[in-house]
């Protein structure tokens, strides 16, 4: 494991700055709050954190509307408490990755102001602008992500600027070599600083179609799904110039980086993976690993999966290295999709599947979607389009740390409530059960760490029928077999090996014939002497 980069064997893992760990009794956690927290995620055998954004911002979109490229927000802290939490994480043989948000700024960015002061101004190409159509309306029909027009007319320049996201956060032009200059330089800053790596926000957005043609309507539209889906984004995203960009983003990367301190840039990329993998670069020289969101929105049907692995491993272009991710900040949690016990299932193949997986903050303790009064809802995609249960906020609450007043994540009021069931749900009470899911967690990051099989090694899916999944992976000689039972029924299982690891607890006391209900099992295939 040792010739090869680090986060090829690591595993990953978020945390939401707002939400981990208060210090200061604001309800609003912070960076010397996710220090005090260091030696938990050293115990539960991680070995790299990413923080969602710490830069300071009016907070319109929670941080991703950045209205300084190279501060910490106070809400979070100072440059030298993030300084401390670098040393402190590096210390303690913890990677540091920061969110990087290229697409788009705050409209109080100084930047910003500027381009909007005057159309003579010399940062006005920075961002976006176009004139009205003739009957005063917008360039074109794109579309907010967070619903309503992509466009904001600005009286006092007489123009529209272009905004994917909320109007607060005004994309940039990234075809003004100035622009991505700047943008660069920020990469150049937090590398000089010491951050271990980066993940890209919305990188497939950041170019745009220089001519802006309507996007094609979408015919089979559900307004369920929320209003961004009404058009396709074939000319508003994933436009080719992006690519020259990610090659110098990986450039600096690696001019940073040295054998055995490895810099890292992951790309938040939500397309099909036959368009995802050209983020690999044609030579390898894209991003490192374009998030690969599948297994949050799959089936959980063991059939699909097989093929989704299949495909998704056939499809990666030679020293392409795959990567898994079960929630994050927008989405869904693990728990909630798919009930408690598959959840532990669940685990138990991000934690096996070839490639460096992220763990979402809570996941090890089985969090589950948190219930927001509406008189406590924060996230504007919510208060833009309430009803649809496109809200993000339930995925962020508070972590519980133990069963004190506010679970021992601040002495004050927290800024978003803790999710239901955190008395019992919570980092000391899990601590102390040796069948609890954060036991689980520890027991599978455990196994990963000690074995090259499953940190690194090939995989060989294994023919299975009906409610279950198996695999096989292999280093060197080291061979251990993975099967899972994503039904609730037991499932016939012929297999060979000794298991050492299943998601109830108890094990066999040798090779089952049959998998229990919700059970995933891990054998180890003795080879012979």
């Amino acid at each position: 494991m040792n010739a090869r980069p680090w986060w090829q064997s690591a595993v990953l893992y978020q945390i939401y700055p707002w939400s981990f760990q208060d210090s200061d009794g604001d309800g609003i956690g912070d960076l010397r709050g996710i220090e005090q927290r260091l030696d938990y995620l050293v115990d539960l055998g991680i070995d790299a954190i990413w923080l969602s954004p710490i830069f300071p911002s009016p907070m319109a979109d929670f941080g991703y509307d950045v209205a300084e490229y190279r501060g910490v927000d106070s809400r979070f802290g100072t440059l030298a408490d993030f300084d401390s939490l670098l040393a402190s994480a590096h210390a303690r043989g913890l990677k540091l990755l920061l969110d990087f948000v290229p697409n788009h700024s705050s409209d109080q960015h100084p930047w910003f102001l500027e381009s909007r002061s005057s159309r003579e101004n010399p940062k006005r190409d920075w961002y976006i602008w176009r004139e009205a159509v003739p009957d005063g309306g917008p360039p074109n029909n794109w579309i907010s992500d967070f619903g309503g027009p992509a466009w904001t007319w600005d009286e006092a320049t007489g123009q529209y600027y272009y905004h994917a996201f909320l109007k607060e956060q005004p994309d940039l032009n990234w075809r003004n070599p100035e622009v991505r200059a700047a943008m660069l330089d920020v990469l150049r800053f937090w590398f000089a600083r010491g951050v271990d790596g980066f993940r890209i926000d919305v990188l497939w957005h950041i170019v745009k179609h220089a001519g802006f043609p309507d996007n094609p309507l979408n015919p089979d539209w559900d307004p369920a799904t929320g209003e961004m889906h009404r058009v396709f984004q074939l000319h508003s995203t994933d436009q080719p110039e992006v690519h020259d960009i990610a090659a110098d983003m990986r450039a600096i990367a690696d001019a940073f980086g040295r054998e055995g301190d490895e810099r890292v840039l992951i790309g938040e990329i939500y397309l099909p993976v036959e368009r995802l993998m050209r983020y690999y670069g044609q030579h390898g020289e894209g991003v490192h690993l374009p998030f690969n969101f599948q297994l949050i929105d799959a089936p959980w049907d063991a059939r699909h999966l097989a093929r989704m692995i299949a495909e998704y491993e056939a499809a990666l272009p030679p020293g392409g290295w795959p990567n898994w991710v079960l929630g994050n900040h927008d989405r869904p949690r693990s728990a909630t999709k798919r009930g408690a016990a598959q959840a532990r299932v669940a685990a138990m193949l991000l934690l096996t599947l070839r490639g460096t997986p992220t763990l979402y903050y809570g996941d090890e303790l089985g969090m589950e979607n948190g219930v927001i009064p509406p008189d406590r809802v924060r996230d504007p995609r919510e208060l833009r389009e309430p009803g649809l249960g496109l809200g993000r906020d339930p995925v962020r609450t508070p972590m519980p740390w133990d069963d004190s007043p506010q679970g021992g994540f601040t002495a004050g009021e927290p800024w978003l409530p803790l999710g239901a069931g955190w008395q019992a749900r919570n980092v000391a009470n899990e601590l102390a059960g040796s069948d609890s899911m954060l036991a689980l967690h520890r027991a599978l990051l455990a196994l990963r760490r000690s074995s090259p099989a499953l940190a690194i090694g090939a995989i060989r899916l294994i023919e299975a029928e009906g409610s279950v999944l198996a695999y096989e992976r292999e280093q060197d000689g080291e061979r251990f077999v993975v099967a899972l039972n994503l039904g609730t029924e037991p499932a016939r299982l012929s297999l060979t090996g000794r298991p050492i690891l299943s998601t109830l607890g108890n094990l066999p006391s040798d090779t089952p014939s049959h998998l229990r209900p919700d059970e995933g099992l891990i054998l180890k295939v003795d080879t012979p002497a």
